[in-house]
């Protein structure tokens, strides 16, 4: 005998597609909710970073420029780079003898040695420094300027020379012994180790570093042959550096403007640094 078929339980192909259709409306409106607050967390994050790496940018640039050789801030490549000389310490020389037997500072003759009042606190023993004395500008053509080369011309332009300082006997002993220029008003003299630059170049933000004969009247960091950048910040649109070199009364001030952007995101940070500039 023959049993008459159950009926069967199934969705047609309207239903199928009906069913797919509403399915993606609704995973697409998930995603929504999903995918914009990952994407303001990535941006935020961006952000964070880039407001990061231009404040550590910005106090590293500061860290050096308070310790600048008065009068040695100069400015090139139309205002994205700055230069500096780099102080380690300084003191005072003596001018004056007292029972005779004292080491002065002569600026009328090549004195090869003077007495360092009070001794020095962070210059090393046999370090070969450079000595500078009474620095008035960081312009090749105006006198007692530390940047300008002893040969470049006749006469004694040039109020930087090397030297090293024995604790021992509280003497800096210069070499070569050449004349200084003019006297420091109030006997200062200082010790430089370095000059430093900052350069924008291709959107990055480096650092330059060097001494000796790569210091010279051309503004900036010598040719890349002879040193190399290390880099201090990317993502860097634009950097201005401005410089008000202030007067004897007044300390100089340096305005850094430093534009960041990276994947959409731009950040812009304006920093002022006060100069020392009593030679």
């Amino acid at each position: 005998m023959v049993r008459g078929c159950q009926n069967s339980h199934g969705f047609t192909l309207v239903e199928l597609v009906v069913t797919i259709v509403i399915v993606g409306i609704l995973t697409a409106l998930g995603g929504q909710f999903i995918s914009r607050p990952t994407e303001g967390y990535l941006d935020l994050e961006r952000r964070a970073e880039l407001v990061d790496q231009a404040e550590m940018a910005l106090r590293r640039m500061q860290r050096d420029i308070r310790a600048a050789l008065p009068n040695s801030v100069r400015r090139f490549d139309g205002n994205r780079g700055l230069e500096l000389l780099h102080v380690v310490d300084g003191g005072r020389y003596r001018r004056a003898l007292g029972d005779g037997t004292e080491d002065i500072l002569d600026f009328t003759a090549q004195d090869d040695s003077f007495e360092v009042l009070g001794g020095l606190r962070h210059a090393q023993d046999a370090v070969v420094y450079d000595v500078v004395i009474y620095n008035l500008s960081a312009t090749a053509a105006i006198n007692n300027n530390a940047y300008r080369d002893d040969d470049e011309e006749e006469g004694d332009w040039n109020n930087r020379t090397q030297g090293t300082y024995d604790p021992d006997t509280v003497v800096m002993t210069l070499n070569p012994a050449e004349p200084f220029p003019l006297p420091s008003p109030t006997q200062r003299f200082f010790l430089v180790d370095e000059a430093i630059s900052y350069h924008l170049e291709e959107g990055q933000l480096k650092r330059y570093a060097y001494h000796g004969d790569d210091i010279d009247n051309d503004p900036g960091p010598p040719p890349a042959a002879t040193t190399i950048g290390v880099l201090v910040a990317q993502h860097v649109e634009s950097l201005v550096f401005h410089y008000d070199a202030g007067t004897p009364s007044r300390a100089g001030l340096v305005t850094i403007e430093l534009v960041l952007e990276e994947q959409g995101e731009r950040i812009r940070l304006l920093h002022q640094v006060h100069v020392d500039n009593a030679p």
